[in-house]
């Protein structure tokens, strides 16, 4: 089958499904991964010929598209802060907001020497874009990473060699652990009924669960029904759950003039910035994304 061919049947296959802008993006996607051709080439080439097997995959990727399963999960991969991240069922896609967030501490990590041992926690990690992206950008830089599920850790250890960077990934559940000793101590070869707080980390970042059930209706199916919901849903009646233990856990691992960093819901700036606030928090600094929503906060302690 000639490349045209396919893209006209790939067009009538996904019309009733998606806007004719997105088609075009996921026909560049899928050409430029499976067959090695950019935009220009594929409009030189309207004859080239695909092979048997390609066509098949190009196929099975069009009937998963279908389903809107995301085109990232179909390819295996995306890209985040200019790195490629194999992606999966079992994590998150990662988000331009959050490459926002990485360039807002990178931004504020310059004030420092170059040759500073920053020591960075990234809770929640996933596939482990936000310390990967951090740890390329901060060579210097000792970070962690913690994560519930056992899956995503598999994946973010495979991105971080793929990207050749060291992170020390621990799998944790944050909502049941009181002092992050207790998941360092086989690393720092210091019992974990010290009455120490070590670790004590620089930068401590964290994108939590933080969607509302009541927001699902905003929210497109493609992520409804494809994306692991431990990582998005919080309960409408306890949404800043999250954001109260880690910010509990760094007011005891933050070194001096420390710093905490979240992606936020949107909807809950003003509850954020309050929550941290009542805990002592100090220079709390809520900031807009692109799209001019709240979706950050840094603050120290």
């Amino acid at each position: 089958m000639q490349i045209q061919e396919f893209k006209k049947l790939f067009f009538e296959e996904l019309s009733e499904v998606y806007p004719s802008t997105e088609i075009q993006s996921f026909f560049n996607l899928l050409v430029e991964f499976k067959l090695n051709l950019s935009r220009i080439e594929v409009a030189l080439q309207p004859d080239f010929e695909i092979s048997k097997t390609d066509i098949e995959y190009l196929q099975k990727a069009t009937a998963d598209l279908k389903k809107q399963i995301p085109i990232q999960y179909i390819i295996g991969e995306t890209e985040f802060y200019g790195l490629t991240f194999e992606v999966n069922k079992n994590v998150l896609i990662p988000r331009p907001e959050t490459e926002e967030l990485v360039s807002w501490v990178l931004e504020n990590s310059k004030l420092q020497t170059l040759n500073s041992k920053l020591t960075i926690l990234d809770i929640g990690t996933g596939s482990g874009c936000i310390p990967i992206a951090l740890a390329k950008n901060l060579p210097q830089a000792i970070v962690y990473a913690l994560d519930i599920s056992s899956e995503a850790l598999k994946t973010a250890k495979i991105n971080a060699i793929n990207n050749n960077v060291n992170i020390q990934f621990h799998e944790a559940d944050i909502l049941k652990i009181n002092y992050l000793k207790n998941v360092f101590a086989s690393v720092t070869k210091q019992s974990a009924k010290s009455e120490e707080t070590f670790p004590k980390f620089d930068i401590i970042i964290s994108n939590p669960p933080y969607v509302r059930s009541l927001e699902k209706e905003q929210m497109q199916d493609n992520v409804l029904e494809h994306e692991p919901h431990l990582a998005l849903f919080v309960k409408d009646d306890n949404p800043l759950l999250f954001y109260d233990k880690i910010a509990d856990l760094a007011k005891n691992h933050l070194t001096e003039n420390g710093t905490l960093y979240f992606e936020i819901n949107q909807y809950l700036g003003k509850e954020t910035v309050e929550l941290l606030a009542s805990k002592g928090f100090t220079n709390i600094d809520l900031k807009k994304d692109m799209f001019g929503a709240d979706r950050m906060v840094k603050c120290n302690f």
